[in-house]
């Protein structure tokens, strides 16, 4: 590949930076996509659409995306293409006093990365066991072994955490996910080893990839018996007053888009300076929640299905419970509701001893869950339902690993780049070094995470690490440009770049509505989140966890049944 460079020189420097640029606009477009299209755009967004009703979520979830998603977006996509430079130099540029910027965000990035990288861990286990026929979590070892859960929770909890009773509770490393973590790494080094020369390839496979296996699952999904059902659901308005709502869409969009953490400020930096950043925000950031809703269709399809089968297996029990004890073999599923009707006026007593369960198909499309949860336990069990189980269980791991490399490229970089740029240090170590130590620290730190106690800790990285830090460190940015920098002279920086006056919504959004928004989140997350009580070592902080803060994990009534939280759960599945 030729590569484009150009010099960068620094004021009251004489030596000169060679700076990289895209190959072409539509690789940087890729790789900016890339970056901000993740995990939570198929299993965050959901299961919040679930949650609140997706018509009605939906409502406030735009409002954000046009008051404080955008404009926020168009902001770094702009400072990083006017600066030239990646997330620390540039803030030190405009004042002294935002230097920290650039620090705390490259610092939050490498927290991100230690845990995020986990998570690809994670599914390239998944990926690998999913060329076995059958698929192991199709069944326990012994049926003793899942008496108080099912196959898919031990598969998840037990056979590969291998997890512990609370956080404390360390264990040894658990060399299968070791394996997978270091084969995670290296790939990454791979694919960001000469920046954006090599991580721009990499993003035709991993940025398209995703939507190839999104598009198949849509046309499967919605011929899946129950798939109108989940889409039906997806579709009708409720809570609309519930002011978490509110709160959860500000800050889905805030976090979708990657704001705060440089790397949108790192790749637009490589940008020729006449470059359209204003239509490049409107269009990614669209992409980014297009993507959302997309991967929503699919999700709900399968949900719907999921829903279904568990209403009918609901029927099919109370009629072998009804046939048994009646000793009546005409009695079906369909002709189900009319034997109740009969046999509740003809003999109630008996019938009552039965203890049916009330099957109803709304309350099993209620069984709202989000992140690993969905990924590793409600999609593999709804796969062992569906034809071709392997196949459909190569090709979902493989478009969330896909979606998850090329996020985890825009960290890396968000890292790299202000290394790179710095005279201090790309004078003494080459570019590639400084890749291979990020690599390296990231990994042997991440060890953490596979340790028995791992997912607890990952759990605590991702409630913390990455929420409120990027808040604080974006709004500061916000303020730093509209009052320290001047909205009029950042107007006419990108006057400059993009040929045309800026409008006056951006102008509003970035020193009215957006500030406003961002420190409305910020005192809503102080007054939501526990108080500080709650740290690690509390005996109750891992039912907190699970139950209050991000409540990833299926229902119990639904899937495992008992189990009355996070902690027992491991207790059940631990070996004898």
């Amino acid at each position: 590949m030729n590569l484009k460079m150009e010099t960068d020189e620094s004021e009251g420097s004489d030596e000169e930076y060679i700076r990289p640029k895209w190959d072409s606009k539509f690789q940087y477009l890729l790789s900016c996509a890339g970056f901000v299209v993740g995990l939570g755009n198929v299993w965050r967004f959901p299961y919040l659409c679930q949650t609140y009703g997706g018509g009605a979520f939906l409502i406030p979830y735009i409002i954000a995306f046009l008051l404080e998603g955008t404009p926020i977006f168009f902001l770094e996509l702009a400072v990083g293409q006017r600066m030239r430079k990646g997330s620390i130099e540039v803030w030190w540029h405009i004042s002294p006093y935002l230097g920290g910027l650039g620090y705390t965000s490259v610092i939050v990035c490498f927290l991100v990365a230690l845990y995020y990288n986990m998570l690809l861990a994670w599914i390239l286990w998944y990926f690998i066991n999913s060329f076995r026929n059958p698929l192991p979590w199709s069944s326990c070892p012994t049926d003793t072994k899942c008496n108080k859960s099912t196959p898919t929770n031990y598969f998840w909890y037990r056979y590969t955490l291998n997890i512990s009773t609370d956080i404390t509770n360390s264990g040894p490393l658990q060399w299968w996910l070791v394996l997978c973590l270091a084969a995670c790494w290296l790939l990454v080094f791979i694919c960001t080893v000469r920046g954006i020369e090599s991580t721009g390839k990499a993003m035709y496979v991993t940025t398209t990839f995703p939507y190839l296996i999104l598009t198949l699952f849509l046309l499967y999904g919605v011929t899946l018996p129950g798939a109108f059902h989940g889409l039906v659901y997806f579709m009708t308005p409720n809570k609309i007053n519930n002011p978490r709502a509110w709160l959860d869409a500000a800050t889905q969009i805030f976090s979708s888009l990657s704001l705060g953490c440089g790397g949108l400020i790192a790749y637009s930096s490589y940008n020729p300076s006449n470059n359209d950043c204003e239509m490049d925000a409107v269009m990614i950031a669209g992409i980014n929640s297009l993507t959302s809703l997309f991967a929503s269709i699919p999700v709900f399809s399968i949900l719907g299905f999921k829903a279904t089968v568990a209403y009918e297996e609901c029927l099919e029990r109370n009629v072998k419970y009804i046939t048994k004890a009646f000793r009546n073999e005409s009695i079906t599923v369909d002709s189900g509701a009319f034997w109740l009707s009969y046999l509740n006026g003809t003999n109630i007593n008996k019938l009552t001893s039965l203890n049916l369960a009330n099957c109803d198909l709304q309350y099993f499309l209620d069984q709202s869950v989000s992140g690993t949860g969905l990924a590793f336990i409600v999609f593999t069990e709804i796969m062992l339902k569906m034809p071709g189980s392997n196949t459909w269980a190569i090709m979902y791991f493989l478009m969330l690993f896909s979606l998850g490399i090329s996020s985890i490229f825009g960290l890396v970089q968000s890292i790299l780049t202000p290394f790179t740029e710095s005279r201090t240090v790309s004078r003494y170590i080459y570019k590639e070094a400084i890749c291979g130590l990020i690599c390296l620290s990231a990994f042997l730190l991440g060890l953490l995470f596979a340790l028995r106690s791992g997912n607890y800790w990952l759990e605590m990285f991702d409630a913390y690490a990455g929420t409120l830090p990027l808040l604080i460190i974006t709004f500061f940015e916000l303020i730093g440009i509209v009052f320290i920098y001047g909205i009029k002279r950042f107007s006419a920086d990108v006057k400059d770049m993009i040929g045309r006056p800026l409008k006056g919504y951006w102008k509003a959004t970035w020193q009215f509505f957006s500030p406003v928004i961002m420190f409305l989140i910020f005192l809503s997350y102080v007054l939501v989140e526990p108080p500080s009580s709650y740290n690690t070592w509390n005996p109750n902080y891992v039912s907190y966890l699970y139950t209050s803060h991000y409540k990833s994990f299926p229902n119990l009534h639904s899937w495992g049944g008992g189990l009355s939280s996070h902690s027992n759960l491991a207790s059940n599945l631990k070996a004898g």
